[in-house]
């Protein structure tokens, strides 16, 4: 199983709208993630700054073309421009993704 980790930020002020949308992602998005492979998705906060981390049972290639290529993504995207600041990472049109340098198990 390959692990994805991404970085963004809330726009100021944000932050509890940003939370609020997230106490329950659409049905429609969730059949997204879980079709890309994605589980043991997680979003953590500090400050204004955002760290997603998922793991992808079905390749990352798969879970990030599969994102990218989704109109309900986009729907999402557009729905969550207001509140956070995350530019799609060039390679994968996904999240912009984090070079793991470290894993203890």
């Amino acid at each position: 199983m390959e692990r994805y980790a991404w970085k963004a930020k809330i726009i100021d002020g944000q932050k509890e709208e940003y939370i609020r949308r997230h106490e329950k992602i659409w049905d429609e998005l969730g059949d997204v993630l879980t079709e890309a492979g994605i589980q043991n998705y997680s979003i953590w906060l500090t400050g204004n700054e955002l760290f997603g981390y998922y793991e992808c049972t079905k390749g990352i290639e798969h879970a990030t073309k599969t994102q990218a290529q989704s109109a309900v993504v986009d729907k999402w995207n557009e729905y969550m421009k207001d509140v956070m600041l995350m530019e799609p990472d060039p390679e994968t049109g996904a999240q912009p993704k984090l070079t793991q340098v470290f894993m203890f198990n």
